[in-house]
């Protein structure tokens, strides 16, 4: 078979797992297809095997500019080419980037969706030979998805442009009303979408109880011997709690997306490498992490979302092994996580104050202010104006989504350097470090027009090559430049805001009830529901988390908090091969005699215990001495 030959060739793997071959297939016909596939599942593999199989290009659309670097370098240090476009580089090099595309024979480019509306990209990919489009994060594109971004909306003008090329949709975390909106959104010919399963055998979920979290931690830590990842809901707090770890001899670092490149890369190494024990990070750490042995994962604060709390807890144990997704919960906890919905949808009147404020701060007439942009300080406007940090970013997102404005929280622009010395000049230097040698020599081939103008460099991919940190590089580049050689201006992230409207009064905006009403409440329902699993009691973790992913064949796991606790107390769940057997017997749903359960071999207590357990799940239907599986059951 051609596409596990390619499976060999490039990856080294005999086989593909889980739902990879039947995704790959799938496309292979030509039909769009969406695939949902837990954290670890293997993405990427459903489509750069297809595409290697084709003639032409794949389109990755995704929104993690870290996450795209990686890939792209990943696949050419297997042979093969591909790109990325994305924010902080030049018009030129967009330009260089997809005419080598068109001409370069290159098989994979990696995108923004802000990317996709700008004319530029939309008049050169036209000529660009396209096989497939995959859409990372898809849940992104539905209102009814946890990290909803408009500028998804933009990836049905590729559909337009290409209407014949398939479409894949990728998630980790789709409701099966998210599902549904997602095939609809992207346009798919026909709904077509293959579920592997999110149930994680070995992560044993758990909520503990406790008005003093620190002292739980380190209780926790003290018990769960590997790597972990503590999870906290703001900046300040990585910082507190690595600093309370170390002082207890945990050897911990913190992260976060306010941290230099160079400070995230040196701390994401140490913890990997296992010079440290324990991240402390906001949500900003774990997308594109590969590390397989993490064997705990442990939230301090609650997550706004399911969603995101089963990213983040499905970051433990992708080896295989024994590990622990546990969640610190106190009396107070509810009350604080039931709050962010008015500090995530403030009122419509401070909206507009905010929104007149903006246009003050940049004296912004009536009428004028179309495509301006403008750098951008939360701080300093809040403190002018004396709002209330939360409330005010919160605003400023609901003004995109509306429309009014685009505002971008970091802006990241690459580091960018320039040679000061002619060519022979910089060869004729004598004295450099090794180091140095290997460094300038990387951006000498990979980068043209140095000697002429500042020109963008891909630090992470210079990392890659020269097997520099970045770090070391940033010391080698601020030396160069103090000796004359070369002029650098390290990469920094900036907020931005665009107008992309006419500017106009506050009280004349208009909120759309898709926008704020019905996007409140649906915030709404995922606060109750993060409440719900870390208060209840009666219903096993696991199965509680699937059945929020529309898994309704989950047996109890048998190993969370909830599962245990009545093991202790003698209600004890029957093992999976019995559901599943039960399943199988009654698998046709029509009405069945109970007498037929005697097919299971098991002795009256046994059957009884099985559909007490059953019932008590809907997953079977009783009338008189009758069993019929219900629909929601059924495979």
């Amino acid at each position: 078979m051609k596409y596990r030959g390619i499976l060999k060739t490039y990856w080294g793997y005999d086989d593909f797992r889980g739902i990879q071959r039947e995704i790959i297939e799938s496309i292979g016909r030509g039909e769009d297809t969406l695939g949902l596939m837990p954290t670890g599942g293997g993405k990427s593999i459903t489509f750069q095997v297809p595409t290697l199989a084709g003639g032409g290009l794949c389109i990755v659309v995704t929104p993690l500019i870290a996450l795209m670097k990686d890939q792209v370098a990943n696949l050419r240090s297997r042979g093969i080419k591909a790109l990325a476009i994305y924010t902080g580089m030049k018009t030129s090099e967009v330009v260089t980037a997809l005419e080598n595309c068109i001409f370069g024979d290159y098989k994979f480019l990696y995108i923004s969706p802000e990317r996709i509306g700008s004319e530029l990209f939309l008049k050169k990919i036209r000529r660009v030979n396209v096989q497939l489009i995959t859409i990372d994060e898809a849940h992104c594109i539905s209102q009814w998805g946890h990290d909803f971004r408009p500028a998804y909306r933009r990836i049905a003008e590729l559909r337009d442009i290409f209407p014949t090329v398939p479409l894949l949709a990728l998630t980790a975390t789709a409701t099966p009303e998210v599902v549904d909106d997602i095939q609809q959104q992207l346009n798919f010919r026909k709904k077509n979408c293959y579920r592997m399963s999110f149930g994680r055998k070995n992560l044993a979920y758990v909520v503990r109880n406790t008005e003093n979290k620190a002292a739980e931690l380190l209780h926790i830590l003290g018990r769960v011997p590997g790597s972990a990842i503590v999870y906290t809901l703001n900046r300040k707090k990585t910082k507190e709690v690595c600093e309370f770890l170390t002082a207890n001899g945990i050897t911990a670092e913190y992260y976060h997306a306010g941290l230099s490149p160079e400070s995230k890369d040196a701390k994401e190494e140490a913890w990997k490498t296992g010079k440290a024990r324990v991240m402390v990070s906001t949500n900003a750490f774990g997308m594109g992490i590969d590390k397989p042995d993490v064997r705990l994962v442990v939230h301090i604060d609650l997550p706004s979302s399911i969603e995101a709390y089963f990213q983040e807890a499905g970051r433990a144990g992708r080896d295989g092994n024994k590990a622990y997704a546990v969640t610190l919960f106190s009396a107070i906890d509810k009350q604080v996580v039931l709050r962010r919905l008015a500090d995530n949808y403030p009122p419509q009147e401070f909206i507009r104050e905010v929104y007149d404020e903006i246009c003050y701060y940049y004296n912004m007439a009536l009428g004028d202010g179309l495509d301006c942009t403008f750098e951008f300080s939360l701080g300093d406007f809040c403190k002018k104006y004396h709002r209330p940090t939360l409330r005010t970013d919160s605003a400023l997102r609901i003004l995109t989504r509306m429309g009014y404005l685009e505002y971008v929280e970091e802006m990241e622009y690459a580091s960018r350097v320039r040679f000061i010395v002619d060519k022979d000049s910089l060869y004729r230097f004598k004295g450099l470090p090794a180091d140095y040698e290997l460094l300038i020599n990387a951006i000498l081939r990979n980068y043209s027009g140095l000697f002429t103008d500042y020109v963008f460099i891909d630090e992470r991919y210079l990392s890659r090559i020269t097997k520099l940190t970045r770090h070391r590089m940033y010391e080698i580049l601020v030396s160069l430049s103090s000796k004359g050689l070369v002029s650098y201006a390290p990469s920094k992230k900036c907020p931005i805001i665009t107008f992309t409207r006419h500017r106009v009064l506050g009280s004349e905006l208009r909120f759309a009830r898709d926008v704020y009403d019905e996007r409140k409440a649906i915030f709404g329902d995922r606060l109750n529901a993060i409440v719900a699993y870390a208060t209840r009691t009666d219903r096993c973790r696991s199965t509680l988390l699937l059945d929020y992913f529309g898994e309704k064949r989950s047996a109890p796991c048998n190993v969370c908090d909830v599962c245990l606790a009545q093991r202790a107390a003698g209600n004890t769940s029957p093992p999976e091969n019995l559901v599943e057997a039960l399943n199988s017997l009654l698998a046709d749903g029509e009405f069945h005699p109970l007498s037929q359960l005697q097919a299971l071999g098991l002795t009256r207590n046994a059957q009884a215990e099985l559909l007490r357990f059953m019932c008590d799940e809907e997953l079977i239907t009783l009338r008189g001495e009758m069993i019929r599986l219900n629909n929601k059951f059924k495979a």
